[in-house]
């Protein structure tokens, strides 16, 4: 006959004994009740709030970019028909976007040194601070393109006011400034589009440069607002 002595009592856990009183069924019903029970409110809101974030995000920074931003004038490589349109949006090619022009400029090959692997090849994505400076026109309706002057590794603390630093990204062997791409209304396409058709008609089919109006905020962030071609101007909506 099997001893129910107290010591053979004493070594059942508080685990134990609870165990051999709960059955599979009572298991099956406290996993049915968690599940069922509601989340928390917050846990519902916060993704919601996450995602409205991040599409209020851009506008909210283009809108901060018109506000706080400074007018500049920054030309094209050149303007074709054939080129400047990417299905609903212009295609826009700068200067100062080529690693060969950009040589010229002071601060470049620190820039580069600071950002290459050890074979020379510069890091994609690496940011790069162009400061331009404005240039001097005697004629007051004729717009003249900021000329680079300074490449920074940091974003500079002070300029003077006739400056701006522009921030730039390394990608596949050109700067990129987030400008070389920009949505336009169908009416805006064909205007321009018939524009640079009787230019080029009228000057034996050669190119001609842009010259695009960008506003710089104190980041570097920068925002086009419209662009001239010869004395035709087209602000962007």
């Amino acid at each position: 006959m099997k001893s129910d002595s107290p010591e053979s009592k004493k070594t059942l856990t508080p685990e134990m004994e609870f165990s051999e009183k709960l059955t599979f069924r009572d298991y099956l019903i406290a996993t049915e009740q968690k599940a069922n029970k509601p989340l928390p409110i917050w846990r519902l809101i916060a993704p919601l709030l996450f995602q409205v974030g991040l599409i209020l995000a851009v506008p909210v920074q283009a809108m901060y970019t018109d506000m706080a931003g400074k007018t500049i004038i920054l030309q094209t490589v050149s303007a074709n028909s054939d080129n400047l349109f990417r299905g609903s949006s212009l295609n826009l090619d700068y200067d100062i976007s080529r690693p060969e022009m950009l040589r010229k400029v002071s601060g470049w090959r620190e820039w580069v040194r600071k950002n290459s692997r050890r074979n020379g090849q510069i890091i994609q994505g690496s940011t790069l601070y162009l400061i331009l400076q404005e240039q001097q026109s005697f004629n007051r309706n004729q717009f003249q393109s900021w000329k680079p002057v300074r490449v920074s590794i940091n974003r500079p603390v002070y300029l003077v006011n006739n400056q701006v630093a522009l921030r730039g990204n390394y990608e596949n062997g050109l700067v990129n400034y987030g400008l070389e791409n920009y949505f336009i209304s169908d009416a805006q396409r064909q205007q321009i589009n018939n524009d640079l058709a009787q230019i080029q008609e009228n000057r034996d089919s050669r190119e001609e440069p842009i010259l695009v109006r960008i506003k710089v905020d104190p980041q570097g962030n920068a925002l086009p607002t419209g662009l001239s071609i010869r004395n035709r101007n087209y602000p962007f909506q």
